[in-house]
């Protein structure tokens, strides 16, 4: 067993070798890049301070952590995160970390088979082969970063989950694992949890039929999630104010996959059809998962395979709601593009099929057997030259080698035995690896920002204090996106957390929906053209301008956005200032006066009265106020849900200015009063209240598991249940 998972461990490697042969970023690309490992350098620098960051006013629209993607209950995140500073080359940091994460999951994988019942080599065949299914490769893994890990982590909890339900296992496992794939802050993982182990349970009643086993399994699952409910209670609570405020449900087509695209699941060419950024022909094979798996549904012995279906219901299940979910609706609340699902449609067909070869493949016949293989490539051939047809000649190629590979591995199975087989059928995954991330060459996803952050941080002009850049990334040219180029002078997504810069905005899928709109800024931070007169605009209320009251010490300008600013005289106050190479990409205003930002703390406006800050902290403003006959304190804080006011000790209300600005009325008649203003992600207290009753919870389900145990529970092979009784080989391997 353990040497089948040593081997499953090196298969992913081999594997990611294979990618990076054929693009040495392909794990540094889009949203990885530009939002997930700057949020581990700014975060880490943080943490080493002594700082769970979760408010940096600031960051304005991308400033609360506590909603973003950032972990922060995570603890194996916290720990890249506190990693990240040290790393200067950043496509080296993400892709160990990848690496890493594609390990836990090729692991999970490979338990998950076991606990079914599998042969150990099917069970690493299965482990190797998960990383490199298509949607896995390209976006998950390639991009989107907390799918990736979410998913690594609930492949154990499946596992773990099985375990405990037929009494192998206890409820801490599920707990941890399940609380890991929940608090990456990634709404699918936790999504997708609940629904493997909803599968399971009931896979679990019609096995056993007993509704104990699956009922246990339920309640540490609830625990696991009441746990976290602290990671999502402030994304919940503050929903109102962002751009996901509205609950809706709506199908739009767009990533909506159909089912028959799973025909497509074996050739490695594929290139579906359905909608998506790149029109309707994908450029792309996001719905491959393993080559083998449609014609090796011509070497199970499907005879003794139904004698075992009530076993194997809960992987059955939970493919066939995958399958459904990707092919809408569009939008489901906070979950939209189905498209995201294809990585559990993967997952589940791959489980399915791996365990059935893992207990009941068959080589008998196998001439006739080979004839009904090479009709199913035959249909994956029909169908990826019906998804698209320009590239017949490739599908065609595709097709052969499959032919070859699978006459390989059953000749092998037939005169070498079992072990040799699933061996080529390994090796097979990595030169695949290798034609799809190549074929796809040049990635239509990357932002291609500079990787040495030593060398971006030398090129980039020292901007002190706080910047507001207005530019629009769309207006990058392919051939300026390098160091020597845009990204020397503009930072986009969250770059400027690599150069270690304080920048108004970053990536933020949860923006602020009225500062956004106020300033049209965007997920990415570009703006509009008219952006420029919005941020000088003077709001009414408190007469100063936006800048003002965001004490905002600059303001840099894409050039292509604003090619005639600098023929235009400064706003009051402010002064076109060069920078010496950087003038053919920005045009830089700086206030007259120095910087802004450290003067009075948070402190922009103050009207009928006097403040003056005490001490700052990125949660709290502490503020000695003073008005005869009242007066208002407006602040350069965004007005997310979660702050509360007092002065000397009692709670006073607070407005926000331009639905954006936090501001405190001063009572009549205060005199050097304690104006402290503070915020807490919403919702806290109630989530710190769940984690305690969720560990308590746990205690309590594993004092009974400990309590149930008979001492001849700890003699047994660990998992002797899921043994077939003719499967010595297996039954060695465990033991």
């Amino acid at each position: 067993m353990y040497l089948w998972g040593l081997i499953t461990s090196l298969g992913v490697i081999a594997g990611y070798g294979a990618v990076l042969l054929a693009n040495a970023r392909h794990f540094y690309t889009d949203d990885t890049e530009s939002q997930y490992v700057p949020l581990w350098v700014m975060l880490g620098r943080r943490l080493r301070d002594g700082d769970l960051p979760v408010m940096v006013p600031e960051h304005w629209m991308a400033g609360n952590y506590s909603i973003e993607e950032a972990g922060l209950l995570n603890p194996p995140q916290l720990l890249i995160d506190l990693i990240a500073p040290s790393v200067d080359n950043l496509v080296l940091y993400a892709t160990v970390v990848k690496l890493i994460f594609a390990i836990i999951l090729g692991l999970g994988v490979y338990r998950i088979c076991l606990a079914y019942g599998s042969k150990v080599q099917w069970a690493a065949l299965a482990g190797v082969s998960i990383p490199f299914t298509g949607w896995l490769l390209f976006f998950d893994e390639a991009s989107w970063m907390t799918a990736f890990t979410g998913t690594a982590w609930m492949v154990h909890a499946w596992a773990s989950g099985v375990r405990y339900a037929r009494g192998r296992g206890g409820p801490i496992p599920v707990f941890v694992y399940l609380y890991l794939a929940i608090s990456v802050q990634y709404i699918f993982p936790a999504v997708e949890a609940g629904l493997m182990i909803g599968a399971v349970a009931v896979g679990e009643l019609i096995y056993q039929k007993a509704w104990k086993p699956p009922l246990r399994l339920l309640a540490v699952a609830g625990l696991a999630a009441l746990a976290g409910v602290a990671t999502y209670l402030p994304s919940m609570l503050s929903a109102k104010v962002t751009w996901r405020g509205t609950a809706q449900i709506n199908n739009d087509q767009f990533l909506t996959v159909p089912w028959s695209e799973s025909l497509n699941a074996s050739l490695p060419s594929t290139l579906p059809a359905f909608t998506s950024w790149w029109g309707y022909v994908q450029p792309l094979p996001v719905v491959y998962i393993a080559w083998f798996l449609i014609p090796a549904l011509a070497f199970i012995d499907w005879g003794k395979a139904r004698a075992a279906w009530r076993e194997l219901s809960g992987i059955a299940l939970f493919a066939i709601a995958a399958l459904m979910w990707t092919a809408g609706p569009g939008t489901i609340g906070p979950l939209r593009w189905p498209a995201r699902v294809l990585p559990m449609v993967a997952l589940g067909l791959l489980l399915l099929v791996c365990v059935l070869l893992g207990r009941f493949a068959t080589f008998k016949d196998w001439r006739s057997r080979g004839v009904a293989a090479a009709v199913l490539i035959g249909l994956l051939w029909v169908r990826s030259f019906s998804a698209d047809p320009h590239n017949w000649a490739v599908h065609v190629g595709a097709a052969l080698v499959l032919a070859a590979l699978g006459a390989g591995v059953v000749w092998l199975a037939v005169h070498k035995g079992t072990s040799a087989a699933v061996a080529l059928a390994i090796v097979a995954v990595f030169p695949i690896a290798y034609f799809q991330v190549d074929r796809a060459q040049p990635t239509p996803m990357s932002w291609n920002l500079p990787s040495d952050r030593a060398a971006a941080m030398a090129a980039f002009p020292d901007f002190a204090g706080t910047t507001l850049q207005l530019g629009d990334r769309a207006l990058i040219q392919p051939g300026e996106r390098t160091l020597d180029g845009v990204y020397g002078s503009l930072v986009f997504g969250n770059y400027a957390k690599d150069l270690e810069l304080t920048y108004v905005s970053g990536y933020t899928p949860n923006g602020h929906y009225w500062f956004g709109d106020m300033l049209c800024m965007r997920w990415d931070t570009s703006v509009c053209p008219d952006a420029y007169r919005r941020a000088f605009a003077v709001e009414p209320s408190t007469g100063k301008t936006i800048v003002d009251l965001m004490n905002v010490d600059r303001v840099v300008l894409q050039r292509a956005l604003y090619p005639d600013a600098r023929a235009q005289e400064a706003p009051a106050g402010w002064k076109w200032v060069d920078y010496p190479g950087h003038e053919k990409y920005i045009a830089v205003l700086e206030r007259e006066n120095g910087l802004i930002s450290t003067r009075n703390g948070r402190v922009s406006a103050v009207e009928g009265g006097t403040a003056v800050s005490v001490s700052e902290s990125d949660t709290t403003s502490e503020v000695r106020v003073s008005s005869e006959n009242g007066g208002r304190v407006v602040f350069a804080r965004l007005g997310w849900p979660g702050y509360r006011a007092s002065i000397d000790g009692k709670d006073v209300p607070f407005t926000v200015v331009a639905k954006s600005f936090v501001a405190v009325d001063i009572p009549a008649g205060t005199r050097n009063g304690d104006l402290e203003l503070t915020w807490r992600p919403p919702g806290w207290k109630i989530g710190g209240a769940a984690i305690v009753l969720g560990l308590l919870g746990l205690g309590l389900f594993q004092w009974l598991y400990v309590r149930g145990r008979k001492p001849e529970d700890e003699q047994d092979a660990p998992a002797a249940e899921s043994i077939p009784a003719d499967d010595t080989e297996l039954a060695d391997a465990v033991r």
